[in-house]
């Protein structure tokens, strides 16, 4: 950062269009962008008064102590609104039910930014503020996320993204946080955004072909240095959601994260992607998440077992469609609502239990214990059984031959 000259960066703050504001909100997370914003907010919009408003989503107390020590530092009191149990019995349980993938990416930013947002909105409106902050930049999804939900819940209010109105690059952010005595705790350029479901690491900036070094994971051992002995584990879902571990009952807020250390021990859980982001930019995204790579791939293959071809053909479009909505930032709306209606209707009958072999970076089935809501049925299908007499398909199958007779007379008159 030593060739940027921070006189030159004030200067184009000096010179920047604010507008006029009183009494503003801050989405305060302790990360770079909301903690330099706090300093914005005085030097720059000349605000009144500041509100500063964190949100716990299930980032761990690691990050929520760092937001306080940070706090601290720039003499702000926090308003601390806890939403964790929401976001995993809600948010996540909905996110497991529709197989959440975005192109590879098990959303999870894409749902907290969400969450925070209306929790943000909501407390902005009723403690009578005239705008809300937040630390978007202008290249990346979270300032489309974080607007529709202000719009919807907070309307009216003036909403500032420095950082993006100010086109302010990463480089300039740093010089100016060092200038203003701002705390600046990034191990990695970009940061990194964690819940229990999905951590991802330095977004949007991430090289081509930077190599990510090991000391960066907080679950994932990379799978050449896993224990090369397998972990076997046991996990039951019921109605589309896991339910018990290792024979333990528990809710997702204890099996998630005890599944991220077991899965993580055992190299499972790195995604180094190409993202298409909401502006259809394309970005190198690196994430971890040990737990939904599991969870994902088991409840999918319960679901192959309890719910009609029909259904599963269907729901892989209603599954598609929540997560690109999801990601892009509408969750609140309508259709949004309509797609969850349907995927928990398929839920009732999805449960079944797994043991899974965990090793160097796979996950195995090893063993499946059918619930009251499967389809499987070896007695008739297996080809060892006397399920039902096969002659019964003979005349089925030449009905079924029927519209490739008629083809075939068509190319016979066209010559074909």
């Amino acid at each position: 950062m030593g060739d940027i000259d921070v006189k030159t960066v004030i200067k184009k703050l000096e010179n920047a269009e604010a507008p006029a504001v009183k009494k503003v909100a801050v989405a305060f997370s302790g990360g770079l962008d909301s903690s330099l914003s706090i300093e914005l907010l005085r030097r720059v919009y000349k605000a009144k008064e500041i509100v500063p408003i964190s949100v716990d989503v299930g980032q761990g107390d690691q990050e929520l102590d760092e937001c306080r020590q940070k706090a601290k530092v720039l003499k702000i009191e926090p308003i601390y609104l806890d939403a964790k149990t929401e976001f995993t019995e809600d948010w996540l349980a909905r996110a497991i039910r529709a197989n959440s993938d975005y192109n590879g990416y098990p959303v999870s930013t894409s749902m907290t930014r969400q969450l925070i947002a209306r929790t943000v909105g909501l407390k902005a409106a009723a403690l009578g503020c005239d705008a809300i902050l937040e630390g978007s930049t202008g290249k990346g999804n979270d300032q489309y996320r974080m607007h529709n939900v202000f719009a919807m819940f907070a309307p009216g209010l003036k909403v500032l993204a420095p950082v993006r109105d100010f086109d302010l690059t990463r480089g300039e952010e740093t010089a100016l946080c060092r200038e203003w005595g701002v705390p600046v705790t990034e191990q990695i350029t970009g940061g990194d955004d964690k819940t229990m479901w999905c951590r991802s690491i330095a977004s949007g900036a991430v090289g081509l072909n930077q190599a990510i070094p090991d000391d960066v994971w907080m679950w994932l051992v990379p799978p050449e240095k896993a224990p090369d002995a397998a972990e076997t584990i046991e996990i039951e879902f019921r109605e589309g959601l896991p339910a018990a571990l290792d024979g333990r009952e528990m809710p997702l807020a204890g099996i998630i994260p005890q599944l991220n250390v077991i899965a993580g021990r055992n190299g499972i859980g790195f995604i180094d992607m190409f993202e298409d982001g909401i502006m259809s930019l394309k970005s190198r995204e690196i994430y971890e998440a040990p737990a939904a790579k599991v969870v994902l791939m088991l409840h999918a293959d319960l679901e192959a077992q309890c719910l009609t071809k029909e259904e599963i053909h269907f729901k892989k479009t209603v599954d598609q469609r929540w997560a690109y909505m999801t990601y892009h930032g509408e969750w609140f709306h309508p259709l949004h609502e309509a797609l969850d209606a349907f995927v928990a209707e398929t839920q009732k009958v999805v449960s079944g239990s797994f043991k899974v072999k965990l090793y160097k970076g796979t996950a195995t089935i090893v063993e499946r214990t059918l619930g009251v809501g499967s389809l499987f049925a070896p007695d008739i299908r297996d080809i060892k059984a006397k399920g039902f007499d096969q002659r019964w398909c003979a005349n089925a199958a030449k009905v079924r031959g029927i519209p490739f007779e008629i083809l075939a007379k068509r190319a016979k008159k066209l010559g074909r």
